[in-house]
């Protein structure tokens, strides 16, 4: 019978993690999709928890939290599509040169991919990314509308610090 730890020492099971980025690719998709049948074709908000949370849609041609949403140039799609391809050519790089018993950086940069992956698709195919978590404080404050790639996206950078503090080196000739 195998041990199963040896599932963890084994570097090719790292490999296994990644599979997290498909599964948030899958998921933000299909969310989109039911956001412009739900919420744009119908032309209405969903009410989830009166005066904090809805489902509304919108169109972002910018980046995260609206920002560059309003600069009109004509590289801006292409400049974004290209830094996002970067970024996951750097991600699967990096990935392959980390430790395998690194898990929860391997979860991080999977979450990551699949966040930046699926606003890629929806910048490629629509021209913009579609957003439609909205989070506000009754009609005070109103946080820039989301969706699923941006919250993997933002998830998997915080377990990619929590995972850079936990496993922080002590500096060459300290203990």
């Amino acid at each position: 019978m195998k041990n199963p730890q040896s599932a963890i020492r084994n570097p090719q099971s790292k490999w296994l993690w990644f599979l997290a980025a498909p599964v948030v690719w899958l998921l933000d998709y299909f969310t989109k999709i039911w956001a412009i049948d739900a919420l744009k074709t119908a032309r209405r908000s969903i009410e989830v928890i009166p005066g904090y949370f809805d489902f509304s849609y919108a169109e972002n041609t910018g980046v995260a939290f609206g920002m560059l949403d309003s600069a009109q140039y004509v590289w801006k799609p292409y400049a974004l599509a290209a830094l996002a391809v970067a970024a996951v050519a750097a991600i699967i790089f990096y990935y392959h040169k980390s430790p395998s018993d690194r898990k929860m950086l391997h979860f991080a940069l999977a979450l990551t991919t699949g966040g930046i992956l699926g606003n890629l698709g929806d910048r490629i195919f629509r021209g913009y990314v579609v957003d439609f978590i909205e989070w506000h404080i009754r009609d005070s404050f109103y946080w820039p509308n989301f969706n699923i790639a941006d919250s993997a996206i933002c998830v998997g950078i915080a377990f990619l610090m929590i995972d850079a503090i936990k496993n922080e080196r002590p500096e060459a000739g300290k203990l």
